[in-house]
């Protein structure tokens, strides 16, 4: 039973570094992006 819950675990992390890899570039291309279109629009 600890061996599942160990791997569950270790999957929980790998998730939530998984989701932090795709996320903070994503985040930065649409901070980058729409300052860029502010640029535009004044």
């Amino acid at each position: 039973m600890s061996t599942v819950q160990t791997a569950n675990q270790t999957s929980k992390v790998k998730l939530a570094v998984f989701w932090l890899y795709v996320t903070l570039p994503l985040a930065w291309g649409v901070v980058n992006t729409l300052s860029q279109a502010m640029k535009l629009f004044q």
